[in-house]
């Protein structure tokens, strides 16, 4: 926590308003009145008018929605730095000393060398093979499998009957920064987290990021082979399944029992229907928003189409 006028002043900028205690930055849809916000370009401009937040960092041009008893940090410029620089003064500490002892639930086996935060809560006939970490106000629930080097970053949460295989990291950084005039790189401390839901599979060596601000989700049932890729702020919806080498860009969002070949991915901040299937290599570049259809091919198109272009290119070929 701290005061409104102490941040302005630590990340440059002016402020005269009322006396606040900010928690923690958090979106324009979701913040609370004791949240920082910020807004970047006008297609959050009804997301702005509606907020609940109690201090948004703005523009001039965006100051006149501001709603009322919502204080304003306005810049020149730039927003998206400010609310970098802010981030850092929320970061979590990777290690807590006052969580309380960590927990582990009857039948549970806890390998050589596994490191246990404090606050750490394991269920009931877990199985923690040797080299793991579980990091602090981690919870795991029952009949879960972590296999050797799993590293679980601090707050994320892992359901019942999951498993996750060797050298697999759940809950690191994203790759988020904001980039001043002269090319510098700000980075956005990632303070939100990561929750797995029941009966999921995630292979070895994946890397599941942790959220800037709220949550990267695996729903129920999802099966993630190796050498996945799962951005900030991602959502996997249930049952879903990603071959090796996928990668999901900040911010994607998989409706239920979405199939993605290996090597397929998307760009950020965009949504793919249910029951859609994107062939090996497939780059996603917008929305996908009918259900049931494949795709293939990069940028991706209707995979019947894919396949006529690959039949012309190859007689063209030969001519």
């Amino acid at each position: 926590m701290i005061a409104l006028d102490v941040l302005a002043k630590h990340i440059g900028i002016t402020y005269r308003g009322a006396p606040l205690r900010i928690t923690a930055i958090n979106t324009l849809k979701e913040a609370q009145a004791d949240e920082l916000s910020f807004i970047v370009n006008a297609k959050h401009l009804q997301a702005l008018k509606e907020t609940g937040a109690g201090a948004v960092i703005v523009t001039e041009a965006f100051v006149d929605a501001v709603p009322s008893g919502c204080e304003i940090l306005q810049v020149a410029s730039n927003p998206y730095l400010y609310m970098a620089k802010a981030s850092r003064y929320f970061a979590k500490t990777p290690f807590e000393s006052d969580r309380g002892a960590a927990e582990v639930g009857e039948g549970s086996y806890i390998g050589d060398n596994v490191f246990i935060a404090d606050g750490a809560r394991i269920g009931k006939a877990c199985t923690i093979m040797p080299g793991c970490y579980i990091g602090a106000d981690v919870v795991i629930g029952e009949n879960t499998i972590l296999h050797p080097n799993v590293t679980v970053y601090r707050d994320c949460r892992i359901g019942n009957a999951c498993m996750v295989h060797a050298n697999t990291t759940i809950g690191c950084d994203g790759f988020g920064f904001a980039h001043t005039e002269t090319g510098e790189h700000v980075k956005i401390y990632q303070n939100g987290n990561v929750v797995i839901e029941d009966e999921v599979e995630i292979g070895s060596n994946c890397t599941i990021d942790r959220a800037v601000f709220g949550t990267t989700r695996i729903n129920k049932g999802a099966k993630l082979d190796n050498l996945i890729q799962v951005g900030h702020n991602c959502i996997i919806g249930e049952y879903s399944l990603l071959a090796a080498q996928v990668g999901l860009s900040g911010s994607s969002e998989l409706g239920r029992n979405v199939v993605m070949g290996g090597q397929s991915a998307t760009a950020g901040h965009l949504s793919i229907a249910p029951f859609t299937t994107l062939a090996a290599r497939t780059g996603v570049t917008k929305s996908i928003e009918q259900s049931g259809k494949t795709f293939a091919g990069f940028p991706f198109m209707d995979h019947r189409q894919w396949l006529k272009l690959q039949g012309k290119l190859g007689r063209l070929l030969k001519s």
